[in-house]
């Protein structure tokens, strides 16, 4: 469908922008001689306005056309590109980056569920996710790329630069992200109108609260909202701080630059990417309680990766993890956008699940800067991450299976209901 490979592109060259600017945010403030816990800060700033604009996000988008939304949410991300351009600091400018992105998001994968039935949903997650983990590497790797010593002494010869052992590349190199913004804000302009029914926003601010509110809880109470939705929240809440994890372990265990770690960001991106896209091709929305174990394995594999001193090792690792990851996120995340639009509407489900996400990524990366400020070992970090996820898993499981037990008739039906596709849009086509 072409309107989808159009919402494709716009989202493989936003999350390639966001993630090229994250490593060079990271070196800007190296090279400023800032903190370690300012680096850390960067994860949790960037979700701040996930959390803060939870309630706005998702009604915004359902009462607007979604491509519009996708379209002012990328000239904000060009506005903190800019600002950091200008010389301000990188906390800021990445903060204004993240405000984007929290109105971006609902609108992005609301829009998959008005163009599509809930039978292609994981496929199109599959694609979706798959090309997010692309722009991933290619975002992080080229970040980084544009920051090396080699980009710097090309700058140099061309004229950018006056001198090669100036810092500046991270500079020069927003404003080549920024164009790279601007390709998918137009990118925004030639999604069509879905048709779709326009929610208009509530009246007060309290009643849109409210409304949040009741959505939130709406979906905590599915039986298997509740499931999909902590799945995918602690999936995220580890996973966004994972980047900056990495850069951090690998200059201490490895002795890598930024430039040399956003290499290994770049093998658990490949695995995810392989993990999604064997999902899309081999799973249904019924069978995603099936891969709950899935979420102790990542666990086990990063609290090894804790034990690894070789190159090899550490690749062959993060593939792994980030395949199992992938293979695990898109059917939870298929389903939880399936019962989210069916409880209650596309963007304000997706709003719900950023702000549980990227509550969750706050929080953590809250702790994880703390940590980090006290000096704490980053070996002694991610193992007390790693333990974290294997036990958040295993009563996730533990869960599910009691809803299963104690509401057979209610989970089964949903699960029924998930496979044969039987949401609203294909009620009205037939």
């Amino acid at each position: 469908m072409r309107s989808f490979k159009t919402i494709m592109t716009a989202q493989f060259l936003s999350s390639l922008a966001d993630n090229a600017l994250f490593v060079i945010a990271v070196e800007l403030l190296r090279t400023r001689g800032a903190p370690e816990w300012q680096g850390a800060t960067l994860v949790p700033i960037f979700a701040l306005f996930y959390v803060a604009l939870a309630p706005v996000s998702g009604v915004v988008a359902d009462a607007w056309p979604k491509g519009r939304v996708m379209f002012a949410s990328n000239a904000i991300k060009i506005t903190g590109c800019m600002l950091m351009l200008a010389g301000v600091n990188p906390l800021l400018a990445y903060a204004i980056v993240g405000f984007g992105a929290a109105l971006y998001s609902p609108a992005k994968y609301g829009i998959i569920t008005e163009l599509l039935p809930a039978s292609r949903l994981v496929r199109a997650n599959g694609w979706i996710e798959g090309l997010t983990i692309i722009s991933i590497i290619a975002g992080v790797m080229g970040g980084g790329l544009l920051i090396s010593g080699t980009t710097m002494n090309i700058y140099s010869a061309i004229g950018l630069l006056p001198a090669p052992e100036q810092h500046d590349s991270a500079l020069i190199s927003c404003l080549l992200v920024t164009l790279v913004y601007s390709g998918a804000a137009m990118a925004n302009l030639y999604i069509p109108q879905t048709g779709a029914l326009m929610h208009p926003l509530p009246d007060s601010f309290r009643v849109l609260l409210s409304d949040f509110r009741a959505c939130n809880r709406l979906l905590w109470r599915d039986k298997l909202g509740q499931m999909t939705l902590a799945t995918t929240t602690l999936f995220w809440g580890i996973s966004g701080n994972l980047r900056y994890l990495i850069l951090t372990w690998a200059a201490v265990a490895l002795g890598y630059s930024v430039t040399g770690a956003s290499v290994l960001i770049g093998a658990v991106a490949v695995g995810t990417a392989f993990g999604a896209l064997a999902a899309s091709v081999n799973t249904r929305l019924d069978q995603a309680p099936r891969f709950i174990p899935l979420g102790v394995l990542m666990g086990f594999l990063l609290l090894v990766l804790t034990l690894v001193s070789e190159q090899w090792q550490a690749v062959t690792i993060l593939i792994a993890l980030g395949g199992i990851g992938g293979y695990l996120l898109v059917p939870m995340n298929a389903l939880l956008q399936h019962r989210g639009h069916h409880l209650m509407g596309a963007g304000r489900s997706i709003a719900v699940q950023n702000f549980n996400e990227q509550a969750c990524i706050l929080a953590i990366g809250v702790l994880y800067s703390l940590a980090a400020g006290q000096g704490i070992n980053i070996f002694v970090i991610i193992s007390a991450f790693s333990i974290a996820i294997m036990v958040s898993m295993f009563f996730i499981g533990v869960r599910f299976r009691m809803n299963l037990n104690q509401h057979t008739r209610e989970v089964i039906g949903q699960l029924r209901a998930a496979r044969t596709g039987q949401n609203q849009r294909a009620a009205n086509k037939h």
